[in-house]
């Protein structure tokens, strides 16, 4: 299991890994372009060598892309839906040249669909998305908070999309078209609770059921400053928020979840650093009990 947090490109994608390294990751996510909007900067050949060169020299283990805020693959708005597409398919070639493991996206809202339509067009966009794709970056689904109409709040939401992807069927394989990252914060504001053992067992007894742990590839490991239930997505640092530090190490305790490694996206301040220690010495003594 390996820990890590998302990490600064100011500069250049090739600074990720010295980002992630000084504040001990083993892992780490990143953009590859502005959040926000605009052209992608390109990936050259040297640009590519030195990013390698510098996951080599910081012992970086695995790194991962976030596609952009405005991601929406449920609007109406043909511009925005196939913008988003576009954007996200891109993210996965430039992934696949830098070596990322996995790319994770929001699916966006169905503010102006209604959620029937706009789950329909979720699945459209994600066969668009996936149509032809060669690469070796693995798309996965980043499970939401459901503010609002947010699309993949619900566990079941998320297998109708994979189901829709696998036609119908329930892939079995260990390389899977499609996957899941499940984000602790949103899940628990999503009403799935992770307070101790006992919930994190249901929880996931309850995703496996539904969607598969097999799916389950990467999780965000994100305190709640809200509510169960709340559908409010609001980050709070490991031990702090609504989940606590028992959430946590259950889940990391949890026999299926050994190889699935946390990533933080906790509130970026000093606190950082010590999200991370916090999850590797739960990590570590998970190891020593075992």
């Amino acid at each position: 299991m390996f820990i890590g947090a998302h990490v600064s490109i100011f500069n250049g994608v090739f600074n990720a890994p010295a980002n992630a390294a000084k504040i001990g990751c083993d892992a780490f996510q990143m953009f590859t372009r502005s959040p926000q909007g605009g052209p992608a900067p390109e990936l050259t050949e040297s640009v590519v060598k030195k990013f390698k060169a510098e996951l080599k020299k910081h012992k970086i283990h695995e790194f991962y892309i976030h596609t952009p805020y405005y991601i929406n693959l449920a609007s109406s708005r043909n511009r925005i839906r196939y913008g988003s597409i576009n954007v996200i398919r891109d993210d996965m070639e430039r992934g696949s040249k830098l070596g990322a493991k996995y790319l994770m996206t929001h699916l966006g809202s169905a503010t102006d669909l209604g959620p029937k339509k706009a789950l329909e067009k979720v699945k459209e966009g994600v066969k668009k998305i996936l149509d032809g794709y060669k690469g070796t970056t693995q798309f996965l689904i980043e499970m939401s908070a459901g503010a609002g109409n947010i699309i993949g709040d619900t566990f079941e939401e998320i297998a109708a999309i994979i189901e829709a992807i696998n036609n119908g069927q329930r892939a079995t394989s260990d390389k899977p078209t499609i996957g899941v990252c499940f984000d602790t914060c949103h899940a628990f504001v999503s009403g799935y609770d992770l307070r101790d053992a006992e919930s994190v067992n249901k929880t996931l007894n309850q995703f496996d059921k539904i969607i598969g742990l097999e799916k389950l590839k990467l999780i965000h490991a994100n305190d709640a400053k809200s509510d169960l239930g709340s559908h409010i997505d609001r980050h709070e640092h490991i031990g702090y928020g609504k989940i606590g530090r028992e959430g946590f190490y259950a889940l990391i305790r949890h026999p299926k979840l050994h190889a699935v490694n946390l990533i933080i996206e906790t509130p970026k301040d000093s606190k950082n650093i010590d999200d991370i220690k916090i999850l590797k010495r739960l990590r570590d003594e998970n190891k020593a009990s075992r």
